[in-house]
């Protein structure tokens, strides 16, 4: 395969990961719009926003084991045209359940597209070294995109309105199908591994449990039978998800993955760095435009120093990643995001714009320098048979930590979220902390999960699970 022809289909993929990573934060800045225009309540806000990031959640790891065993091609292309309808029906939605359960059908063709996308990449890319210079790439993509989201949506928002978030879509999905049919080769795994509904299900009820509590709780209360029945509910598929996968032969999650440190590190980092990111945006769009009065445009222009920093620090990200390992892009990460949200907690209603445009920047270069070593994590030290699976599980990761940002934004904030005022700045304080702490967090495991200790972890677990994937070729043969 030719050099060009591998960089067209590593395009074809990052452009999957553009529109489905953008849409995950460019409809935070319509929210205000979408608030007024369709009257929707604070917590339906909360699941315009969740619904995608949730479904993405719970549909990745089987899109990317649906990839690998009935053609990877197949599946994208299928995820392109899912993406597309549901685009196009979220810009037509009449009301906010219509437009909620149109994010739904979204979501199902984005989780077809990311895990699958980039197990295409892991196959077509062997080498070492080129291997980490694309996922570089990929990485940077997450993180370029998740930070010009906010900034297109306000253009489009003041330029059109803000359904134009989601027509942005459909022309990025045409090309897309366009160049993969063309240039894509079909790929499957050699190992088929099985359907697993019951742990598919447990996982779905885990999730939506965790996350209707949190989002439901603060108006439900805390106490009410519905809220206290669904949270027991979610602890206890998560308790019978662990068990039946541990005893599974061939598991809808291979629980051996996290025996190796860098990548358990890299999916509770993922998750960390991703919730702190949700929530950054959710509240901060709601802040500059209901609290400060912004237009659209204007909260755009203002989240503008987050693209411009992806745009210089996730390509750098990459690069390091691939010379020096893992550990100075996430100590970065964790670094600038502890201190981005540290300066948070001391926003108030009248913060000089200059003020707002450091902490901006400051989170955005933390956020870009998160995304290149988490990928790398995914497949690192991996057989190249289980990629899909195992990179699926950290893209699950990253949708997981948006949804619980969010999600915390009704649950620390409290009334913050309903009765916008002077005070709005100082309610939402508590989630500041919690941002810090989430900061903190990847900071240690930076340090950690590139420890000696941690990567001969991974060199043990690799041989074990490349082992099992020989023994099992070798009896279908038989």
């Amino acid at each position: 395969m030719t050099a060009r022809r591998k960089a067209i289909i590593l395009m074809s993929c990052c452009l999957s990961l553009l529109i489905v990573s953008m849409d995950a934060t460019i409809v935070n800045v319509a929210i205000p719009a979408i608030r007024t225009d369709l009257h929707a309540s604070p917590t339906q806000l909360q699941w315009v926003i969740d619904v995608y990031t949730l479904v993405l959640a719970s549909l990745l790891m089987l899109a990317g084991a649906t990839g690998d065993r009935f053609g990877r091609r197949r599946v994208f292309q299928i995820g392109l045209t899912v993406f597309a309808l549901g685009s196009l029906l979220c810009s037509v939605a009449p009301s906010i359940e219509m437009l909620i359960a149109a994010r739904f059908v979204q979501a199902i063709g984005g989780s077809m597209m990311n895990p699958v996308a980039l197990s295409i990449i892991s196959q077509i890319f062997t080498g070492r070294v080129e291997r980490a210079r694309a996922l570089g790439l990929w990485g940077a993509v997450v993180g370029i995109a998740m930070a010009l989201g906010p900034t297109v949506g306000g253009l489009l928002i003041e330029l059109v309105s803000w359904r134009a978030v989601f027509w942005i879509n459909l022309p990025i999905c045409a090309a897309a199908i366009a160049l993969t049919a063309i240039f894509v080769p079909e790929s499957k795994s050699s190992t088929m591994r099985n359907i697993d509904p019951v742990g598919q299900l447990l996982a779905v009820i885990f999730l939506f449990g965790v996350v209707f509590a949190l989002i439901e709780g603060p108006g439900m209360g805390w106490t009410d039978p519905r809220v206290l029945t669904i949270a027991i509910t979610a602890v206890a598929a998560f308790v019978a998800f662990l068990r039946y996968e541990s005893r599974r032969h061939d598991p809808f999650i291979d629980l051996r993955f996290f025996r190796s440190i860098p990548f358990a590190s890299a999916t509770l980092t993922a998750v960390s760095a991703f919730a702190a990111w949700g929530a950054f945006l959710f509240i901060m769009s709601i802040y500059l435009q209901a609290e400060r009065h912004y237009s659209a445009m204007q909260t755009g222009l203002i989240y503008l120093p987050i693209a411009i920093g992806a745009l210089a620090f996730s390509p750098l990200s990459g690069r390091l990643v691939g010379r020096y390992g893992a550990r100075p892009s996430l100590l970065t990460a964790g670094l600038f995001i502890t201190a981005a949200s540290a300066m948070l907690v001391f926003l108030t209603a009248s913060t000089p714009i200059w003020a707002l445009m450091v902490v901006f920047t400051v989170f955005g270069i933390g956020f870009s320098m998160v995304n290149a070593p988490i990928t790398n994590a995914a497949v690192s030290g991996m057989p190249t048979e289980r990629a899909g699976a195992a990179s699926a599980v950290t893209s699950t990761s990253r949708q997981v930590g948006v949804s619980i940002g969010v999600a915390l934004c009704g649950s620390v904030t409290g009334s913050a979220l309903t009765q916008i005022g002077s005070d709005f700045a100082s309610a939402v304080r508590p989630l500041w902390f919690v941002c810090v702490g989430l900061g903190v967090v990847i900071l240690a495991l930076g340090w950690f999960s590139t420890s000696p200790r941690a990567l001969r972890s991974a060199e043990r677990l690799a041989p074990l699970i490349a082992g099992e994937a020989d023994r099992k070729d070798d009896v279908r043969v038989a």
